[in-house]
């Protein structure tokens, strides 16, 4: 597979995360979509990814929503109520189908914690996807949440070359 398109979040000049509707809290959710959406704009302009392309999603990341997990895990200590907006935030999937809702994509989504590199596991994942028929292209994300440093990520839109 050969990459199509890339994008990180942040590049040069950017600001704030876009806020996502029905995401709450957390840079998490607003950081993946951000960062899809440009990887995807670079390959394809405006939704939807034309329908005779069947695009996977790979979301790779080995703490997941941490800023949300945090949250809640506080809340909970401290006797307090927990929003229903964190049950549908929890699961990454969630915004992996946010996107594919929003372009039109109509291949499998894959959610993966590492324990090795994390791009390497996630450009094997995308490599099956691809090989067994499921996807024509596999738009891998890799984000990570540390609690010193701002939110990043990186998309990288993978396709082309011939199945085995």
């Amino acid at each position: 597979m050969r990459e199509l398109a890339r994008a990180c979040w942040p590049e040069p000049g950017d600001g704030e995360v876009p806020v996502v509707p029905g995401f709450v809290h957390s840079e998490f959710a607003p950081t993946v979509v951000a960062v899809a959406e440009r990887c995807l704009r670079r390959r394809y302009g405006t939704p939807p990814v034309p329908p005779e392309v069947r695009t996977a999603i790979v979301l790779v990341s080995a703490s997941g929503d941490r800023a949300s997990a945090e949250h809640v895990r506080a809340t909970v200590e401290a006797g307090g109520r927990v929003g229903p907006l964190f049950f549908y935030q929890s699961v990454p999937n969630s915004v992996a189908g946010h996107i594919a809702a929003r372009w039109g994509l109509r291949g499998p989504v894959v959610c993966l914690s590492p324990t090795g590199d994390p791009h390497a596991e996630g450009t094997a994942e995308a490599a099956l996807l691809h090989d067994d028929g499921d996807a024509d292209e596999v738009l891998l994300i890799l984000i990570e949440q540390t609690p010193d440093l701002p939110t990043g990520a990186v998309a990288v839109l993978l396709g082309g070359g011939t199945r085995p």
